[in-house]
């Protein structure tokens, strides 16, 4: 008995390989662009910003993993590790956490679908020679596209006898590709001293800040752009405040 299967008409066999082509365009559009990205960019930026001599106020600049400037220094807390991080619960603040595969494709998934993500990963900046000691961010509606953080490296010196931890704070406005390097990352809003001034009134407002001090002419640059290629902008002073738990009250 001969097979009666039937034969694709030629119209669904052209339509079926015109589909073929089309996926196969979009993989290989899709491997051409991660390997230009996360490959062939990263190297050729981490070259240049070998060669170039560091900017004026590089070093109160962090720098990416590729050697790009990133975002500014703007706020310093003067503590003990811990203080740092109660202080930081206190005023609302979560811990971020540590980018794995699965934290990457869970902000991915989140980001997509708009749900909440309090302690959603913040990729890795660089200053004094390695990445931050520890990031925190303050989530806002509309998932973790939208989110303030910051990261804290501990400096190798102490002021006034207690630790000092530099951080870099800025507001994720929307998740996008770099327009450097193409890659899948966050971009920053360029008001970073609204960001400072938020960290600082959070600490304020939960008994934590002793004190603060705010040293003029830190940022030399009033202007730049970080490793994303986002433009920031500052007035150039760097707020340091002195962490202290708060006061019990006092009976009458």
């Amino acid at each position: 008995m001969k097979n009666s299967t039937p034969t694709p008409a030629p119209a669904e066999a052209a339509v079926s390989s015109v589909r073929r082509r089309r996926w196969r365009a979009v993989g290989i559009g899709l491997a051409v662009w991660a390997v230009l990205a996360y490959l062939v960019a990263p190297e050729l930026w981490s070259r240049h910003f070998a060669e170039v001599k560091p900017l004026a106020g590089v070093e109160t600049i962090t720098r990416t993993s590729d050697g790009h400037p990133g975002d500014p220094l703007n706020i310093a807390l003067e503590g003990r590790e811990e203080d740092v991080v109660h202080a930081m619960l206190a005023a609302g603040w979560y811990p971020a956490d540590p980018i794995t595969l699965s934290s990457s494709l869970k902000i991915a998934a989140d980001s997509v679908l708009r749900r909440p993500d309090d302690m959603a990963p913040v990729s890795p900046l660089y200053l004094f020679g390695r990445k931050q000691d520890m990031a925190f961010e303050l989530p806002v509606p509309g998932g973790p596209r939208h989110r303030h953080h910051v990261r804290f490296w501990r400096w190798d010196q102490q002021r006034d006898g207690l630790p000092v931890w530099f951080g870099a704070a800025t507001y994720d406005e929307r998740a996008g590709l770099s327009y450097t390097t193409g890659q899948i990352t966050h971009h920053i809003g360029p008001d970073v001293d609204a960001e400072r001034d938020l960290i600082v009134s959070d600490l304020a407002k939960v008994g934590w800040e002793a004190g603060v001090e705010w040293i003029d002419n830190f940022q030399t640059l009033r202007e730049s752009r970080n490793g994303g290629g986002d433009l920031w902008r500052t007035d150039g002073r760097l707020a340091v405040v002195r962490l202290a738990p708060p006061k019990a009250p006092t009976g009458r």
